[in-house]
């Protein structure tokens, strides 16, 4: 470029291969299974997973929604498995051997060692196809099957939904009207600041109740999608039919809010040991009684914890983020007209009898890997069925009893890991 012409090509314009010596390469060895391995929200090889994890992420995310959950799993495990290394890895040498790292994960991961980037990615990042399902399966209460027939029906935007004049369910409707609040994240502090509203309730109408937040909060996350919690009650039975009393109290309180819930689903315990027994059940839902829904958590408990990060790097433009209607004005942030002095935000409820909150603590704390594994663990190599209910011994016929997270790790024959490092 520099000559303005054709040049002879010596040595030095070709590009070098990588010279690895192996003898000096750090090979790794890890266990298969992720409810093996301690995996921290910070691990010791950002420089390659913070890159190649996102990336084979993506590539799972996007299996996901094309209806390929194998694929997607093995997407993720193999993220799973970058996240675990103890040191950076500096070469393809290094991972030879490693569990849960086909090939396609790993001409992935080459291609970012080689390049810093990895053209199925991008290319997957630009598909329009991906894009319209990441915002329309960002609304609440809309899947992947939904999100399809939409876009068959040229449908790839909200403006697009709401336009076309399609039938809503509640939980859909509330998620387009709050969808800029619930497509941001959820902060530490804000989580706090719901688990004291939650606490107030549950309190107020079982005296004696425990309440424990679950989910990603309890790993350690700064950060999550919603909010989770946990409640029970030492004494069996007396936490049946709480869900509605709490529902009531939390839509009573009359205010400027006039109720905390902008929206709720409640379901009933349906889970009998007796009559279900140990079979794996037809999905991976549990039936405990539950409260799906959206609150409105008052501006005063937020102040402070305003964030304009989105909960993906590459949310479509279409998600029109709460940040781009703030003005700024002399580098302050002025509210704009009508802003509302409250925050949409999702949380989930779910009541466990006493005799099984351990269970339901370790199948609600996550990770979502992390859990899936411990399944796989306790069938494959156990021949047990665990789920966020009971652990069965189908050898001895007989339920394993537990009243910690410990004890079930104990009859599963696996080292305690801590939450903070079941971030698989």
């Amino acid at each position: 470029m520099r000559a303005g012409h054709p040049v002879e090509i010596l040595h030095r314009h070709k590009l070098q291969e990588q010279q690895v010596n192996e003898a000096e390469a750090v090979v790794f060895n890890i266990p298969s299974y992720a409810c093996q391995r301690r995996t921290a929200l910070d691990n010791h090889n950002t420089v390659l997973t913070f890159v190649s994890q996102d990336a084979l992420s993506l590539l799972a995310e996007n299996a996901e929604l094309s209806d390929e959950d194998g694929r997607g799993v093995a997407f993720r495990r193999a993220a799973a498995v970058l996240k675990a290394l103890p040191e950076p890895v500096t070469g393809m040498t290094q991972l030879r051997g490693l569990p849960c790292l086909g090939g396609h994960s790993l001409r992935v991961i080459k291609d970012i060692l080689e390049d810093g980037a990895s053209g199925e990615v991008e290319l997957t990042k630009e598909s329009e196809r991906f894009k319209a399902l990441k915002v329309l399966t960002g609304i609440f209460g809309v899947g992947v099957k939904t999100a399809e027939r939409w876009i068959r029906e040229q449908i790839h935007s909200l403006q697009q939904l709401q336009d076309s004049g399609q039938t809503l369910n509640r939980a859909q409707q509330a998620g387009l009207e709050h969808y800029d609040d619930l497509n941001q994240p959820v902060t530490k502090a804000e989580a706090d600041a719901i688990g004291e509203i939650v606490r107030e309730a549950v309190m107020s109408v079982l005296p004696g109740a425990q309440i424990t937040v679950i989910g990603g909060f309890r790993r350690g996350k700064l950060t999550g999608h919603d909010v989770d919690f946990l409640v029970t009650h030492p004494e069996e039975g007396r936490e049946v039919g709480l869900m509605p009393k709490v529902v009531s109290w939390l839509e009573s309180q009359f205010s400027a809010l006039q109720g905390f819930l902008l929206y709720q689903k409640t379901t009933r315990n349906s889970y009998l040991e007796s009559k279900d027994g140990p079979a794996r059940p037809a999905s991976n839902m549990d039936r405990f009684e539950r409260c799906f829904s959206i609150f409105k958590l008052p501006e005063e408990e937020t102040r402070g914890t305003k964030q304009t990060e989105t909960l993906t790097e590459n949310t479509p433009e279409d998600t029109c983020s709460l940040a781009a209607n703030w003005q700024v004005k002399g580098g302050e942030q002025m509210k704009p007209a009508g802003h509302k002095a409250w925050r949409a935000v999702r949380v989930d409820l779910v009541v466990s009898p006493i005799s099984q909150f351990a269970f339901a603590l370790l199948g609600w704390t996550g990770s979502k890997l992390f859990e899936r594994e411990l399944r796989r663990w306790a069938g494959h190599e156990k021949a047990m069925s665990l789920s966020s209910h009971a652990l069965y011994d189908n050898k001895q016929s007989r339920y394993l009893r537990a009243t910690s997270e410990e004890e079930i790790f104990a009859h599963l024959g696996l080292d305690y890991i801590p939450p903070s490092e079941r971030n698989a």
